[in-house]
């Protein structure tokens, strides 16, 4: 695990080092916009120990910024400045976890130093520890979603699929809120009669009653989302799928907008692409007339929309019989019975409760008589 030292005076950047570097990995910044310009290049680090008073940008107001920018590092003071009032500030402000004053003895920093990893490292396990507490909870509800309501389920898989293809094409890593929006993004078609989307999608207008019901999906599933502590902010994406973006209000660059921005529209885009798609437009129709239904939309979604097909985000392709089919395969071709009956559909991802489901449904009719599928399936494995 990296530590960043930042102070203006560079030999006691230098005796810092001395000291350390053969047990920890050392970093070092002589001011602060130094070190913030380091952190962008470098990543973040587990801990960052600064001094107090440095022209330009002082330790609080740098440790304010990493607080901002990096939550889970670490942040420290070394200082030989310590009155009352900067102390105050820089535990309120910049959130640090210890103060330490010079001359500071080797042993005490190197203890500091320890205690804080120690600290980075419960910090990133509480993390990981509720990110999976809250997917495996999501998984849930989508399995719930595919079991009410096998449309929706599917709509799930494509603009997953979508969002994942549109990301990847602006070398975009997609954040675990955006994943986890993406699964939950049809959610409150939980509410609505399968008949309705069935409509939808085969490209049937909707009366005024069925439209006010649609719009209202995103409302209704970031209302569900919002009750889940740590999800508001994949609740205010799911909300704002449907609503239009102020593209002027964001800067030129796609690269340059703030990540909760960049996330928000590539699920609203994706959304709308699998609307237009999902009616039978071929695609450069359907890009055609997203355009027309965005303005402003920038050239850079525009081309990643464009890379945008069904094998995007999954490579491997393979022929499997039914028996293999496994948790996590996407189906690329309908799964269809000896009977005629379709049992799933192309671009739905199989999930342990599916494929409990499936065998369940091929086990027997209900006249006892088993329902066969012999055919070998197209299956898309993730990359």
């Amino acid at each position: 695990m990296r530590v960043l030292f930042v102070d203006d005076e560079p030999n006691i950047l230098d005796s810092i080092r001395r000291q350390l570097r053969k047990s920890h990995d050392i970093l070092t910044a002589t001011s602060g916009v130094e070190a913030l310009a380091l952190l962008k290049d470098t990543g973040p680090v587990a801990l960052v120990v600064s001094d107090m008073r440095m022209p330009g940008m002082n330790g609080t107001e740098l440790l304010t910024r990493i607080r901002a920018e990096y939550p889970d590092t670490v942040r420290m003071i070394l200082s030989g400045q310590a009155d009352l009032e900067s102390t105050i500030a820089a535990i309120n402000d910049g959130h640090v976890f210890r103060f330490l004053t010079k001359p500071c003895h080797e042993d005490a920093l190197r203890r500091a130093v320890n205690a804080g990893l120690e600290q980075y490292e419960l910090i990133t396990a509480r993390k990981e520890l509720l990110e999976k507490t809250l997917q495996g909870l999501v998984e849930m509800l989508t399995d719930i979603l595919g079991i009410t309501n096998p449309v929706a389920r599917r709509r799930t898989g494509r603009v997953r699929q979508y969002s994942a293809a549109i990301a990847s094409a602006l070398k975009f890593t997609m954040p675990w809120d955006l994943r986890l929006a993406t699964l939950l993004s049809q959610l409150g078609c939980i509410t609505l009669p399968v008949e309705l989307l069935d409509k939808l999608y085969a490209g049937t207008p909707l009366d005024d009653e069925e439209q006010r019901l649609y719009r209202r999906h995103p409302a209704v599933a970031a209302a569900l989302i919002g009750r889940i502590p740590q999800l508001g902010p994949v609740a205010a994406m799911v909300a704002r799928q449907q609503q239009p973006t102020d593209f002027a209000a964001l800067p030129a660059e796609v690269s340059a907008w703030p990540a909760e921005d960049t996330a928000t529209v590539i699920l609203a885009v994706a959304t709308a692409l699998d609307d237009l798609m999902a009616t039978g437009e071929q695609p450069a129709d359907a890009l055609k007339r997203m355009e027309q239904s965005m303005p402003g939309l920038p050239k850079a979604i525009i081309e990643a929309v464009r890379t945008v097909h069904m094998h995007s985000a999954y490579m491997d392709i393979r022929w499997v019989g039914f028996d293999e089919l496994r948790p996590g395969m996407v189906l690329d071709e309908d799964i269809i019975a000896d009977n005629g009956e379709t049992l799933m559909f192309r671009g739905e991802e199989i999930t342990s409760p599916l494929l409990t489901q499936l065998r369940e449904t091929t086990a027997a009719t209900s006249a006892g008589e088993p329902t066969s599928v012999s055919q070998k399936l197209r299956i898309l494995i993730p990359a």
